[in-house]
């Protein structure tokens, strides 16, 4: 039987038969999405905000690596269990309790569909000669229609975004460093405590938005892929990446300021040209905000999916509803796009950075039951069974949940609330920290008590066969 492109799979377990890949391809993925524009604002903000150039790039190097390892060891689960990453929380919070967080997480993802698309729709219109309103609707119907092909077009665009946009960022780089004082730029070196926390923040902050869906796109690779070869593909990939992308923003924001951040699209490729060369840089920042936004839509659909069959007891899902959730994520993004495009959604970015408080316990939890408590071993079957081993509810998981977000509130800074220990801490926010540790040995010492629903070895039953279509003659 051929290969279908189009995904046959939703929130169902992928049986061996339908696995195929290496672990490289976490790595090609991950470096395609995070070479992108808004990585590259992301790295600006450590200087806008008052870092130097050399602590800023170290403060954000430690902030990508240890985020990224704590979404990449959430990758790692996926050849083990075949299965999307959400579905996989039903076994700390319940069937029923893990609609929590994933509520949060559909919200968020919304977002980072919205705030990219008003980047890449101003490339988009640029490339068609359009205005921003139609480039941003034509950015998102592309990026609903990927999305709906699924997992295979998926990883192919990584590969070729992967490849695309590092030559692109090589060739913007040396545009850059003819035009700055590179020695004085790293000359000016003087640590501030505050200002690198804020770095690691950020990139922390960048990585662990990947932890709910990271393990959506290794869940195809065979089983016996090793956990550690897709942990560190994917570490690797996501972190060279973004400290690629965040550098450059380090640079330009140092030696441009107001000049950039006032318009960064436009800025970016005015540095590399004019002509043929800028319309390859518009295509190069459509083509890497494509890549993180079909993964924001793709991750976005299996987090409703997952919400809605909780309570509803579904197992698989129609190409039907696949294409009415996917079309429901795009309409949604959209919207919220289009409202904020004049102000480039600040208010709504500093909304999904609060949001990401809400992640960092859930991503303790997971990682703590995971790879302590159940020591990789699930009952697949009852994941979809509110009455099964997991149940309907898990009030301890979700108490200890409560418990993490409450911890965190007193060091976290945004523009709407600021926690009463941040300034004994120099505005320093740390409140990530805090979400991880506090809520990852609270869960520890209250399942380790009690481990009767960990199975001894993971149960997959036996996934229902994808039926072809039959054809009918005459």
């Amino acid at each position: 039987m051929a290969e279908s492109l189009v995904e046959r799979r939703s929130i169902d377990v992928v049986p061996d038969a339908e696995r195929h890949g290496t672990a490289f391809s976490q790595f090609t993925l991950w470096l395609g999405a995070n070479l992108q524009i808004t990585a590259v604002v992301t790295g600006a903000l450590a200087v806008v905000f008052g870092g130097d150039v050399v602590w800023s790039v170290v403060g954000l190097l430690l902030g990508n690596v240890l985020g990224g390892a704590v979404m990449a060891l959430h990758s790692a689960q996926g050849p083990k269990l075949g299965l999307p990453q959400m579905i996989q929380s039903r076994a700390q919070f319940g069937v029923r309790g893990a609609v929590v967080p994933l509520l949060l997480v559909i919200l968020m993802y919304v977002g980072f569909f919205a705030s990219g698309s008003v980047l890449a729709g101003q490339a988009t219109a640029e490339l068609t000669h359009t205005n921003d309103t139609t480039g941003i609707v034509l950015f998102a119907a592309v990026t609903a229609v990927m999305a709906a092909v699924g997992y295979r077009v998926i990883h192919a665009l990584g590969r070729v975004a992967s490849v695309i946009c590092a030559l692109a960022f090589v060739y913007l780089g040396i545009r850059l460093l003819d035009r700055v004082d590179l020695s004085s730029l790293l000359s000016d070196a003087h640590f501030d405590l505050p200002m690198f926390l804020l770095a690691v923040s950020l990139s922390a902050s960048w990585q662990l938005a990947f932890g709910p869906y990271v393990a959506d796109y290794s869940r195809y690779l065979p089983r016996t892929t090793s956990g550690r070869a897709t942990f560190w593909w994917t570490l690797s990939g996501s972190a060279l990446g973004a400290q690629w992308s965040m550098t450059f923003g380090v640079l330009v924001a140092a030696s441009a300021g107001g000049a950039f951040m006032g318009n960064q699209v436009e800025y970016v490729v005015g540095l590399g040209g004019t002509g043929l060369v800028a319309s390859f840089l518009y295509f190069v920042i459509a083509l890497g905000k494509l890549t993180i936004n079909v993964l924001n839509t793709y991750g976005g659909f299996m987090s409703m999916v997952t919400s809605v069959s909780g309570f509803r007891g579904q197992k698989e899902l129609s190409p039907r509803g696949r294409s009415a959730y996917i079309a429901l994520i795009m309409v949604a993004g959209t919207a919220v796009a289009l409202l904020g495009k004049d102000s480039f959604l600040t208010s709504f970015k500093d909304f999904l950075l609060f949001l990401l408080t809400f992640f960092t316990p859930w991503s303790a939890i997971n990682l703590v039951d995971y790879y302590l408590i159940s020591k990789e071993r699930y009952d697949i079957p009852a994941l979809s069974d509110p009455r099964g081993r997991y149940g309907a509810w898990r009030w301890d998981a979700l108490t200890v949940y409560g418990i993490g977000l409450l911890a965190q509130l007193p060091f976290l800074v945004t523009h709407f609330y600021t926690g009463p220990l941040v300034d004994p801490l120099g505005g320093a926010d740390i409140s990530w920290m805090v979400g991880l540790a506090v809520p990852a040995l609270l869960y520890w010492a209250v399942a380790r008590r009690n481990t009767a629903h960990v199975p001894e070895r993971t149960l997959y039953g036996t996934p229902a066969p994808v039926q072809e279509p039959v054809s009918r003659t005459p």
